[in-house]
């Protein structure tokens, strides 16, 4: 049986991310997402690229974390972007209710899983 990785963040950083753990062939991903159809969407792009590309795993696109159940590895991408002005400290208290949200549902259905972040500020995360 593969492994499974969550990829929670369906942006650019995600997307890539779940690119490069599919095109090496490193497990069956999940792309989790709040915008719907936007995980759906980018997963089947990528589903669709496998043939081309030489590679073959399962890729789902979902807004439920329940697709997530016992995955192997969840990595935290969703975040907002800094915009102009916006400081440090008002990027983590935006960012944190996200990342908080993230870790509840990757607890609550993958308790065991090693849990990787990327979501800035980092260093503060």
């Amino acid at each position: 049986m593969r492994n499974k990785v969550t990829v929670i963040g369906a942006g650019n950083v995600g997307a890539n991310c779940a690119l490069r753990i599919a095109s090496k062939e490193l497990a069956d991903v999940v792309l989790v997402d709040v915008v719907e159809g936007v995980p759906q969407g980018k997963a089947l792009d990528l589903l669709q690229s496998g043939p081309v590309e030489g590679y073959d795993v399962s890729l789902i696109g979902a807004n439920d974390y329940e697709a997530t159940a016992n995955s192997d590895i969840v990595v935290i991408t969703a975040g907002l972007p800094r915009k102009p002005g916006m400081s440090r400290d008002d990027l983590l208290f935006a960012n944190y209710e996200v990342v908080k949200a993230a870790t509840e549902q990757s607890a609550r259905y993958s308790p065991n899983a090693i849990l990787i972040l990327v979501t800035n500020p980092l260093d503060a995360m």
